[in-house]
């Protein structure tokens, strides 16, 4: 698909000169409008089902489609925009006669922002920025809509708010398989494991063949760490919808937690292709091709994912790791420095790392102040094992030729007895 044939005008103020939104071609020419977007969250299908569709849509109101009110961890898929703005780019590829304009001037700042990232489907959208429209909370609004309490509690209110709005509407439409969805979600943030089960359940008789189904059950299972049937249920979300980037995201991960390493670079490759730009994915890929033993392909994914994505700091030790693991232990000293001063929240494990890297490029001193740091922010038995790990590292160090053995020596001995 050409990146013009799907083109979103998208608000932002600062960053830029966002020119003038007289002078953008969302909102010039004749089009048909669509001013669904709001009841996307709870739709099976939002792309058009008619089998001649107009030769250009316009679509009014993009900021209502993707309402925010959940972490990022437990997010509906069904309000991301990379999952409803990818189905509408797999539909254009089918009907390649057609161009879609996309309204998102009134975009919030983090909605602006992630048009901008280029992530997921985004980097096939010709992204135009215009000057912000707030939103018209009268327009955003539509009273006669029965879905619309829904909208807002998915966009601004409490986890409670939306497991109540989701389960009175599954009463009201029963054969509405968004719904039961939505509840589903709304289950899982509020830990309700076994009402989340039965929530997907009702969705899966409803829509056995709608991947959103499968990736939801699969965070789902992930919840209750079965890895296992979380990967089998992300497979089917890819198997059904092979463009879902986080559904062979996810997989990925999965897969290299069950120690199926091949297979799981085969579905982050795939995630990657159509997410290009993204640094998590990059970020996993290396870890699997760590594992694998691949420290050259390690490195070169996770300094990938740094360009797209400087101050993210699982890179940042992911890298420093492999570089010690390579044996270039100034560069892993670096790196973990670059990921402690961008992490707001250094865990121990992390400053053990940083330690040992310190210790294996000569800086004792420092490596002994990060342990100090690292034992005092951790439990006895946490601290206990982060301990023999990294005294068994400094044993190590200290056989290698050159090393300061003495030194290493001493600094195990004041670990053991600190």
């Amino acid at each position: 698909m050409s990146t013009s044939r799907l083109v979103i005008a998208v608000g932002r103020a600062q960053g830029s000169d966002p020119g003038r939104q007289h002078e953008s071609a969302v909102f010039t020419g004749s089009a048909a409008e669509d001013d669904t977007a709001g009841s996307w969250p709870f739709r099976r299908h939002v792309t058009p089902s008619d089998p001649i569709s107009p030769p250009r849509i316009r679509l009014l109101g993009l900021h209502r489609a993707f309402p925010a009110g959940q972490t990022g961890g437990t997010r509906l898929v069904l309000t991301q925009a990379t999952y409803q703005l990818q189905r509408w780019v797999d539909w254009l590829d089918a009907h390649p006669q057609v161009t879609v304009l996309g309204d998102y001037s009134a975009a919030t700042p983090t909605q602006a922002r992630e048009a901008f990232a280029q992530r997921g489907p985004w980097a096939r959208v010709a992204v135009e920025a215009v000057p912000p429209s707030p939103p018209d909370p009268a327009a955003d609004t539509d009273a006669s809509d029965p879905f619309e309490p829904l909208r807002a509690a998915f966009d601004h209110g409490t986890a409670e708010d939306r497991w109540r709005q989701s389960r009175r509407l599954g009463y009201d439409y029963p054969s509405h398989p968004a719904l039961h969805l939505a509840h589903a979600s709304a289950c899982m943030e509020l830990m309700r494991i076994d009402d989340a089960h039965a929530a997907v359940e009702r969705t899966l008789a409803l829509t056995p063949d709608w991947e959103a189904v499968h990736y939801e059950l699969g965070k789902l299972w992930l919840r209750t760490d079965d890895t296992e049937r979380a990967a089998a249920a992300f497979a089917e979300a890819g198997r059904l919808m092979p463009t879902f980037s986080a559904a062979f995201s996810n997989l990925g991960a999965a897969l290299g937690e069950l120690e199926r390493h091949d297979e799981a670079l085969e579905a982050l490759q795939q995630a990657l292709r159509f997410d290009p730009f993204g640094h998590p994915i990059l970020n996993n890929m290396g870890a699997v091709a760590r594992d694998l033993g691949r420290l050259d392909e390690a490195e070169s994914a996770f300094r990938q994912a740094l360009t797209y994505a400087p101050r993210f700091v699982f890179a940042h030790y992911n890298l420093g790791h492999t570089y010690f693991l390579q044996g270039r232990f100034a560069d892993a000293r670096d790196a973990y420095e670059a990921g402690l001063a961008a992490d707001p929240q250094p865990g121990a494990r992390q400053r053990c790392r940083a330690a040992l890297a310190h210790a294996a490029a000569g800086d004792l001193r420092r490596a002994e102040a990060y342990f100090n740091e690292a034992l005092e922010q951790s439990e006895r038995e946490v601290r206990e094992e982060l301990v023999n790990e990294s005294a068994a590292v400094l044993d190590a160090l200290a056989q290698m030729p050159g090393a300061d053995a003495p030194g290493l020596n001493q600094l195990v001995e004041r670990l053991y007895s600190s």
